[in-house]
């Protein structure tokens, strides 16, 4: 299972020492999401950053940011208008399965949740009666499409409460990956709960091989 990491909202002192641990420990994307901050202050905070990181990084929103500072694209939140995909966005965020279905062609990976009750959003969770076994149905079918070599179907990640515990059910339900946030700050040691993520997804992963 591929994972990703999103940033915190505010400043934190922690952050560039442990993006630069994760991404070192083999993190490929890192999304960067600062709703707060204006375009100039991230665009500061951006350039403050080692160059070669750009690459990996993703950032929500301020897409001329993102070409300008030659990042690994943006992130289209699941706000933003249906024909806004453009070459270079990344990712969109979905959160219900009309509009996963929608975009499954149109980006390269979707942000899907909440899958489970959100850590950082009290009260946040997925709805009670969210239709499991038809979100099974349309991960699977995105998973036939790109093993017969269609392109235009996303690769989508769990989103939302999710900890290594929860990778399982992730896999479970058909997701390629994961995307956490409060997994990671919420610990008083980002870059060793990183680890514990990490590890816990590769042990899926050669399980899967193993099967």
């Amino acid at each position: 299972m591929r994972i990703v990491v999103i940033s915190p909202e505010s400043r934190d002192p922690r952050e560039i020492p442990a993006v630069g641990g994760f991404l070192a420990a083999g993190l490929q994307r890192y999304h960067v999401r600062k709703p707060a901050w204006t375009e100039p202050e991230l665009e500061a905070w951006m350039r403050g950053l080692p160059a070669e990181w750009r690459p990996r990084i993703v950032l929500h929103g301020h897409r001329a940011l993102a070409e300008r500072l030659g990042l690994g694209g943006w992130h289209d939140g699941d706000a933003s208008p249906d024909a806004v995909f453009a070459p270079g966005a990344a990712s969109r965020s979905c959160h219900d399965l009309p509009s996963l279905r929608r975009h499954l062609g149109a980006y390269p990976s979707i942000l899907f949740g909440p899958v489970f009750p959100s850590l950082t959003k009290p009260g946040y969770g997925p709805a009670a009666d969210f239709p499991w076994d038809s979100l099974r149905t349309v991960l699977r079918e995105a998973r036939r499409r790109r093993a017969a070599g269609d392109d235009g179907s996303a690769s989508v990640f769990a989103i939302g409460g999710v900890t290594a515990n929860r990778l399982a059910r992730c896999r479970e339900l058909g997701f390629d990956g994961a995307a956490v946030l409060g997994a990671v700050w919420n610990d008083s040691d980002p870059l060793r709960a990183f680890g514990r993520i990490r590890d816990a997804a590769a042990r899926l992963e050669a399980a899967r091989h193993a099967a």
